[in-house]
């Protein structure tokens, strides 16, 4: 139909699925990739309830909501000029009551601006169904900085935690399918409830 050879089309395919767009699944065939869900998220701390298997997604509670002018760095990871400026989110999140995760988000305007005025109460759990359904974005992949550290006296409080107790800080960039950063996130957990599994072949 289109006059392009078949192993043409098969290099296409296999481009795609390289860069993310695509996933192939055995004896199904070749699927358009619907973005990170909600598990990969998580995959730094793995939070279990009862000592069951079965990995628990926390509650989230907005702590802060604020459109600020972007800083520098921002300014160059989200491809905005001079007066642009970010939605910077401060969030919670709970397991069985219990703070778990203390969270510092920053999104680029326009771009996210459905965020600045809905009500959080009605956003759920995760934020990257949110950015789907509210403002048509995507998160195609992340990549995931870890350090270890101290919690402030502020940061300790919101956690329940002692001041000085050890933390694990997962910094991430988030991408959308055309490759642009969309988002800089800060996550902050008890460096006691990290696990991190990886697979070497």
């Amino acid at each position: 139909a289109y006059g392009v050879a078949l192993g043409t089309l098969r290099q296409a395919l296999a481009v795609l699925v390289d860069e993310g767009l695509l996933v192939r699944e055995q004896g199904r065939g070749t699927f358009v990739r619907r973005g990170l869900e909600g598990a990969s998220l998580l995959r730094f701390f793995r939070f279990r309830q009862d000592g069951g298997d079965a990995l628990a997604v926390p509650r989230s509670r907005i702590l802060s909501r604020a459109v600020r002018r972007a800083k520098p760095q921002e300014r160059g990871l989200f491809g905005l000029d001079a007066e642009g400026r970010v939605l910077t989110l401060r969030r919670l999140r709970s397991l069985e009551q219990q703070p778990c995760l203390l969270e510092q988000v920053v999104v680029p305007l326009p771009l996210f601006a459905p965020l600045v005025d809905s009500d959080p109460s009605g956003w759920g759990p995760l934020l990257y169904p949110l950015y789907q359904r509210l403002c048509g974005v995507t998160v195609n992949k992340a990549e995931d900085d870890l350090r270890f550290g101290l919690l402030t006296q502020e940061q300790a409080v919101l956690l329940r935690l002692d001041a000085g107790h050890p933390c694990v800080q997962v910094q991430r960039r988030a991408f959308d399918l055309g490759g642009r950063c969309i988002e800089l996130r800060t996550t902050l957990g008890d460096a006691f409830a990290f696990q991190y599994t990886a697979q070497v072949r």
